[in-house]
């Protein structure tokens, strides 16, 4: 996993692409929500959103 964040940021820092940051971040912290909520409580509060 740290090897693909490394390659990442050395794919944007190369090539300028930094506007690609905040739309991986906001993915990355979609999918970390997903998981975190999925058997939890705030699993029906989740599915309000989307």
């Amino acid at each position: 996993m740290v090897d693909l964040l490394q390659d990442l940021w050395s794919f944007m820092r190369e090539r300028k692409k930094f506007w690609l940051a905040p739309i991986i971040l906001v993915m990355l912290l979609l999918g970390a929500l997903l998981v975190l909520a999925q058997g939890s409580a705030i699993a029906p509060f989740i599915y309000t959103l989307f």
